[in-house]
This record gives structure tokens, sequence and C-alpha cells, in this order.
């Protein structure tokens, strides 16, 4: 089955895998899917995450994070820009969520940044997604 747009499953496939409380989820491996995975585990939303080898594109293990009651940490995760509406934002338009709790993930011309990340460089770019 061919996906037209691969963050947003990668996306889903964590939502589904938070709302069934799992440890655990494997998706399909990609560049995007790696760097978004390292930006979230650069924020604290995700455990760990490890790339595994097989025949043909890899997989991608991404270990949830939870607090000590089994609650998650990510508790809302959203695309923004879409393959049917792309949204670009400039450096100063760049929305904080929740108040600065949550993360704005945005693709730069230095690769994929936190909000604040992109703030600090002074760079604006297309808004892939939300994380909170």
């Amino acid at each position: 089955m061919s996906v037209s747009d691969p963050v947003a499953d990668f996306l889903t496939c964590i939502r589904n895998a938070i709302g069934a409380k799992h440890r655990k989820v494997d998706v399909p491996a990609s560049n995007m899917k790696t760097e978004l995975a390292k930006l979230l585990l650069r924020e604290r939303f995700i455990n760990n995450f490890k790339t595994i080898e097989d025949t043909r594109q890899g997989v991608l293990r991404v270990y949830l994070k939870y607090t000590n009651d089994d609650t998650p940490v990510i508790t809302g995760i959203k695309r923004v820009s879409k393959p049917g509406r792309r949204v670009y934002v400039g450096k100063e338009r760049i929305p904080r969520v929740m108040g600065g709790l949550g993360v704005s993930v945005v693709s730069t011309s230095r690769g994929l940044m936190s909000d604040r990340e992109a703030r600090d460089a002074g760079l604006g770019g297309e808004l892939v997604c939300q994380v909170w």
C-alpha cells in the first residue's frame, strides 16, 4: 500500500500506540521520520528510538515515554502542513504550542528544528507538525 503522506502516517502510528498504551511502535523508516524521532527525543517526548535494518527500507522503532502513573508524555500530536496544503511560516510567525509547553516542528534550510531552535537561529520554514 502506498502512503501519500508518510509523516502523517508516522504521527498517526504514534497517536494510536499511545491510545493503546503501547511502550513501542514500529513504522517504516525514512530520513524524515528519523529526523523527526531525533527531535522528539531531544525535546524529551519519547524515551528512545532505533533503526532496524531489513531487506527493504528498514524499520524505525520508537519507544514511547510515560510518567510514573502511566500517563503518556505526548497528549496530542497534529500534522499542520499537508501534501494538499503546505503551510510556511517566517521566523517571527512560528506559533507557540500550549504557551511553550508543546513544540512546533519546523522544516528549515538546516533541517528539522523545534520552534525554539528555529527562533534562536532566525529561520522560518515549513510548519510540519505540533506536539504537546
